[in-house]
């Protein structure tokens, strides 16, 4: 596969949305997106709520990611969140979300393309961090 060429898969592929998940939306303001959660039968809110498969929390700016702590508490072990922001903005970048994830005892493990205009950093629990079942 070219790295260089953009990815077909579709974007819930992409950022590992299962049909049925638990999923918070926070300031993300994308009708396509939005849609595309209901089409696959995710059950969306647009608060935090307990036990989310996924969180996806859009930021513009660093001080956007001081939520970042106190939506943790909300994710599922497993779960991820996920930051969306601006391509290209120099008010936010991708090594300003990775520093604060570790603050807040998260890690990065991967990137996406959000849209042609987003990117997204999944964010996750530590696996050693994880309560024992």
């Amino acid at each position: 596969m070219d790295e260089d060429r953009p990815s077909t898969k579709p974007r819930l592929e992409k950022l590992g949305v299962k049909p049925g998940a638990r999923v918070v939306v926070l300031g993300v303001e994308d009708k396509t997106f939005l849609r595309e959660l209901k089409q696959r039968g995710a059950g969306i809110a647009d608060s935090p709520r307990k036990n989310s498969d996924f969180i996806f929390l859009a930021a513009t700016k660093k001080t956007g990611l001081k939520r970042l702590e106190s939506l943790r508490r909300f994710l599922k072990p497993n779960g991820a969140l996920w930051v969306v922001w601006p391509k290209g903005q120099p008010a936010l970048k991708e090594n300003d979300i990775i520093v604060a994830a570790i603050a807040v005892g998260l890690i990065d493990n991967k990137v996406a393309s959000f849209s042609d205009t987003h990117s997204a950093l999944r964010l996750v629990i530590p696996l050693a961090k994880r309560p024992k079942t």
